[in-house]
């Protein structure tokens, strides 16, 4: 049996990995140096970086796992699609090696991690073993790898790319927590992306549950033929799950009283809603539900606290790669904030936040699209990187004042990933 793994990020690497040690002959190939080379040739594991030879798309393979984050369009991959392969995603394969495992899959534009996270940390009250993996940054190979297969239940956070490389990926509950616009510059229309989302149910069963968001009318769009249970949520009226009187409901019951949670915003609300709910259909009490939600402190890099100083706030949601999740972001504040925008251009367009410019004291914008956000707000102040936007906004920031990092744009012109761009900011800020 022969495997190959187009790309050698960390899912990547996880894949070949297990692959290997389930007795397949392992490749893995990345247009980049792989650190890891010596490592993975040191288990038998055929390692190619610096870019994909001809001579792999002459031979033959019994799967083949790609990166998420590679598109089908991407050369090499487009051969091997050509070649009538099918693009497995790593969470597809470390499910066949795990049959016991209870998965809560978490898909959706903005939300996914702080509900992953927060069911993570609940499914952990059931054992020490569960937690959260997926999307996150946490290879679900990895997991089966370091585990073996078992009675284990874990949170799974997956993506509209991951979801096209899935094909028995089978959640006793699913979310998809709203739908807007993303990845374009991939998908090409929003249609095929909320499409890709909508896989999340593809296997689910009528014992399952599928959970969406009864305030976004894509969402119930899409939500159509089910083979499971839908539950809808809602902030705003009557649902399954829904928000009445300062209390998060589920079927007319109190899951939790709002006034315990740490992080800030009614999106937020909604995101513990929604892990709630999927912690109840996976065994978690109530009581232990209430504990972890009165606990957790949020998300990294997303509208997270950094410091204070001289007055001022400081929050990084670096993970903020989309107009709609700046929104959100802005929403959660009483007041209008200094925000610091700008970066990768997904195409996405930034016209959403025109009904959202009042919540902004002052724009400051760095990278990429910087001019794009200084047509859209004219009092803009431009600045070249990062580094100049932090120094600006503290120079401008009086007592009382937020200062936002929520980029509305993805970090691939100056970071490589919006981790590393989070990380720096909170540097940054520390620094002053």
């Amino acid at each position: 049996m022969k495997a190959l793994m187009i790309g050698a990020a960390r899912s990547g690497i996880a894949a070949a990995k297990l692959l290997n040690e389930k007795g397949y002959e392992a490749i893995i190939t990345d247009l980049k140096e792989i650190p890891e080379k010596e490592e993975l040739e040191a288990l038998g594991i055929r390692v190619y970086d610096g870019g994909h030879p001809d001579f792999l798309k002459e031979e033959k393979y019994d799967l083949i796992v790609k990166n998420p984050g590679i598109p089908d369009s991407a050369p090499f991959v487009k051969a091997m699609i050509d070649q009538g392969y099918f693009m497995y995603n790593e969470t597809e394969i470390a499910a066949r090696y795990a049959p016991h495992y209870r998965f809560g899959a978490i898909t959706g534009t903005n939300g996914k991690t702080t509900t992953t996270t927060l069911l993570g940390e609940m499914l952990k009250t059931l054992d020490p073993h569960n937690g959260a993996i997926g999307n996150n940054g946490f290879p679900v190979c990895e997991t089966v790898r370091t585990l073996g297969d078992g009675d284990y239940t874990f949170a799974v956070e997956i993506a509209a790319f991951q979801l096209l490389g899935t094909k028995e990926f089978h959640p006793v509950v699913s979310v998809c927590t709203n739908l807007t616009p993303d990845h374009l510059n991939v998908f090409g229309t929003t249609d095929a992306y909320y499409k890709a989302k909508m896989l999340v149910w593809q296997n689910q069963t009528e014992d399952d549950w599928f959970i969406t968001n009864a305030d976004d009318p894509n969402c119930m769009e899409y939500a159509r033929d089910l083979p499971c249970r839908m539950l809808t949520f809602s902030l705003e009226k009557d649902a399954d799950i829904c928000l009445k009187d300062g209390k998060g409901l589920m079927f007319g019951e109190e899951l939790f009283d709002t006034a315990i949670l740490r992080i800030p915003g009614l999106h937020n609300i909604a995101n513990a809603m929604c892990a709630a709910a999927m912690a109840v259909k996976l065994g978690v009490s109530r009581e232990d539900i209430v504990k972890v939600l009165s606990e957790f402190p949020g998300v990294e890099h997303r509208i997270q606290f950094i410091t204070e100083k001289d007055g001022v706030r400081y929050y990084n949601d670096s993970k903020g790669t989309v107009p709609e999740a700046t929104i959100v972001a802005l929403k959660a504040f009483p007041q209008p904030v200094i925000l610091l925008g700008g970066g990768y251009d997904k195409k996405t367009g930034f016209a959403a936040m025109k009904p959202y410019l009042d919540r902004i004291k002052y724009l400051i914008a760095f990278g990429a699209t910087k001019h794009q956000l200084k047509d859209l707000y004219p009092d803009t102040i431009l600045v070249e990187n990062l580094e100049e936007a932090v120094a600006k906004a503290h120079e401008l920031a009086k007592d009382g004042d937020i200062v936002l990092l929520s980029p509305m744009c993805a970090s691939w012109d100056q970071f490589p990933s919006y981790e590393v761009r989070g990380h720096r900011f909170a540097e940054l800020v520390k620094e002053l």
